[in-house]
């Protein structure tokens, strides 16, 4: 059986790489999103032994315009989607108070905005109108941390995001679910390890329909 493409958003050396390897190996064609075209086209070449078509698409995911017009050459050269992985987000150390004001709207942009853009893009195009939203969370939107102001809010706001589009879409056929990863990714521990979490994103996607949730929570 063909299988309709699975577009990962936000893919680095970490879990999108392992996601990308995830779905590759599941046998989706994958389209790879990123801001660095060198490094992506480093991933599709590692990722040819897969047997499965693997490109990558450089675009930035606080650009609006730049990853809708990625997201549709994506699926006009690989076929329309099964899956949508948004792994984005911007990692640093801020405050609640102070700060540039441009550096949070950058964040809110990728941690927040790029994600309704993504789903906004593959909604229509699902391959059968039926599919998989997955959204990587973070355990900031549960716990948040004064150090790390601006992911907190960002973790938060998407968990809060994934919710309502989770009620949006019941019944649908589209299952839209965050994975809240209370932990170091890659830091040690087996639950973290991307490969593991990886999985976790393919089960989610074969999980049927009756077991559905907004969320799933690694910690």
């Amino acid at each position: 059986m063909t299988l309709g493409t699975a577009a990962i958003v936000g893919v680095g050396p970490g879990l999108g790489l392992a996601l990308a390897r995830t779905f590759a190996h599941a046998g989706h064609p994958v389209a790879m999103f990123a801001r660095d075209k060198v490094k992506l086209e480093t991933y599709a070449t590692e990722l040819a032994s897969s047997g499965q078509e693997v490109r990558g698409y450089a675009t930035d995911a606080a650009d609006p315009d730049n990853l809708r017009s990625a997201l549709d050459t994506a699926f006009t050269e690989l076929g329309a989607p099964d899956v949508l992985v948004y792994n984005t987000g911007v990692l640093r150390q801020d405050s609640p108070l102070g700060g540039d004001d441009q550096d949070w709207a950058h964040a809110l942009a990728v941690n927040v905005l790029g994600a309704r853009v993504a789903a906004d893009a593959v909604l229509p195009v699902l391959r059968e109108g039926r599919g998989s939203l997955l959204f990587t969370g973070g355990g900031l939107a549960l716990s948040p941390h004064p150090q790390f102001a601006s992911l907190s809010v960002g973790k938060a706001a998407l968990r809060a995001y994934v919710q309502a589009l989770h009620a949006q879409l019941a019944g649908t056929g589209v299952h839209a679910t965050s994975v809240t990863i209370a932990g170091a990714i890659g830091g040690g521990e087996t639950r973290f390890d991307p490969a593991v979490l990886a999985q976790a994103y393919l089960d989610l996607h074969h999980q049927p329909e009756s077991e559905w949730q907004h969320e799933l929570l690694r910690d």
